[in-house]
């Protein structure tokens, strides 16, 4: 009898804990469902530039982002550009690019809560047929206009002392080739760019509604190895600071969980060699749609 009772309170405190566990296992689940798994995101901006180069001139373009969480940890995304310009080339007939656009597909994993891997596949097709240039979207030969930049982003702007964020970004595949002195033996270049930034908010502590939360994100970009010519704006020989820049973002709620940033960015592109088309110095001025 005592056996009997024994066993039935053992299974009694069992079907406790066992339903316990299922019980946060559906919360957790329930919690993840609750959250925003997809977002949409539209930037305007007066030109594009990135990491220092000028694709496009100095048009506004149109950046659509559709990012949506596959889990927690893991999103997949696209990203694209377009000025809307039919033309490749300036008036000239050499200097490019004036027409630009780009379809960029990614996907990103949070290693830790401040380490993430990020996968992007970039597609530039010509605006208009350019001889020489395949714009086959599988094609990643070095006629083509693909290339594979794996990355890793250090970010500690969110509960850490120094806000500071970092990437370290390599072209893995695709048209990303350095030749030898008679233009022969294509190789892979595996082109790297470093970049370490820092956010701050100087005027978080005045009575200023409308200024207190501006924020400010320094930031300092180079390119390590550019001998297969892949950043155009930038040196092709020697490590080259393209990318010397503040960002200054003023966030806008809307409502309804949709926000509206407004920012400038003034770029430095400290290169020695190969800047003169556009210039070293640049202004893009935006804004944002998030949803």
């Amino acid at each position: 009898m005592k056996c009997k009772i024994v066993l039935l309170v053992f299974y009694a405190i069992l079907s406790t804990q066992l339903h316990s566990q299922v019980n946060n296992v559906s919360l957790d689940t329930t919690n993840f469902e609750k959250e925003k798994k997809l977002t949409i995101k539209l930037d305007i901006v007066s030109r594009y530039l990135w990491r220092g180069q000028c694709w496009g001139g100095d048009y506004v373009s149109i950046q659509p982002t559709v990012e949506y969480a596959v889990t927690p940890k893991f999103s997949l995304g696209f990203w694209a550009t377009t000025n809307f310009k039919g033309d490749y080339f300036y008036p000239d007939g050499v200097t490019a690019y004036k027409g630009y656009q780009e379809m960029d597909f990614y996907a990103t994993y949070q290693i830790t809560d401040y380490l993430q891997f990020q996968l992007w596949d970039y597609y530039w097709p010509s605006v208009s047929r350019v001889d020489g240039v395949n714009n086959s979207f599988f094609n990643y030969g070095k006629n083509g206009v693909k290339t594979v930049d794996a990355t890793l982003y250090f970010d500690f702007s969110e509960g850490y002392k120094y806000p500071f964020n970092a990437t370290i970004s390599t072209l893995v595949a695709g048209n990303d080739y350095r030749y030898d002195s008679f233009g022969n033996n294509p190789k892979q270049n595996f082109t790297t760019y470093i970049e370490l930034g820092y956010s701050l908010l100087p005027f978080n502590k005045l009575p200023y509604s409308s200024i207190k939360d501006i924020e400010f994100d320094p930031v300092i970009g180079v390119v390590l190895n550019n001998k297969a010519e892949y950043y155009t704006n930038a040196d092709y020989d020697k490590v080259s600071f393209v990318n010397m820049g503040l960002k200054a973002t003023k966030e806008i709620a809307l409502g309804k969980g949709v926000t509206m940033p407004l920012f400038i960015n003034y770029i430095h592109n400290e290169a020695k060699s190969n800047l003169e088309t556009f210039g070293k110095n640049f202004v893009v001025v935006g804004m944002s749609l998030n949803f």
